[in-house]
């Protein structure tokens, strides 16, 4: 899918998402007992369009795991594929451009969401989307985003996988790596 974008991807139904990807089953090792090492349950999904990978091998059940592999496929995609950012603007025009953001702001101005809920990875996707458009500082974005740099560090560390996003994205602008405090 040339040009598709993450909200392409992200909208499309299970069987849709299931129909864009090759998907590997296959034997996973460790514990389980023996009808673990029996049954081909784990499963790996390949998304072309994307190039990304993910895998679910944690159950004994073919059917969990290819659950668990979509959601963290809609995942891959909010944390992998970077959407350009088209103007930095003020942070009150930016509210006013994200709906999605500011109904996750409190009324003082903190980004307040956890990872449970079901607005986090969308938010985290363009908090990585706008931390990329500042190469990767951090104060920056925060002025952007319209919340403390304190904040911004504290809303990024809440998932591994995003604090690695924006450890890798230092890392391509050669600064030193984000610490928490």
């Amino acid at each position: 899918m040339v040009g598709a974008t993450r909200a392409t991807f992200v909208s499309l139904s299970d069987a849709q998402l299931l129909a864009q990807c090759n998907v590997d089953t296959y034997r996973a090792s460790g514990p389980g007992g023996q009808k673990r090492n029996k049954t081909s349950s784990a499963v790996r999904l390949r998304h072309p369009g994307s190039g990304l990978i993910v895998i679910a091998e944690e159950s004994r059940s073919q059917h969990e795991n290819r659950a668990r592999a979509l959601r963290r496929m809609r995942q891959a995609f909010y944390i992998k594929i970077r959407e350009p950012v088209t103007t930095l603007l003020a942070p009150a025009a930016f509210l006013d451009e994200h709906p999605e953001y500011r109904a996750c702001r409190t009324a003082e101005g903190r980004l307040i969401v956890g990872r449970k809920d079901a607005r986090f990875w969308p938010v985290a996707a363009l908090v990585l989307d706008v931390v990329l458009a500042c190469t990767a500082r951090v104060s920056e974005a925060s002025a952007i985003l319209g919340i403390s740099t304190a904040n911004l560090i504290e809303f990024l560390a809440l998932e591994p996988k995003v604090w690695e996003q924006v450890g890798q994205m230092r890392s391509q602008f050669h600064q030193k790596p984000l610490r928490m405090d």
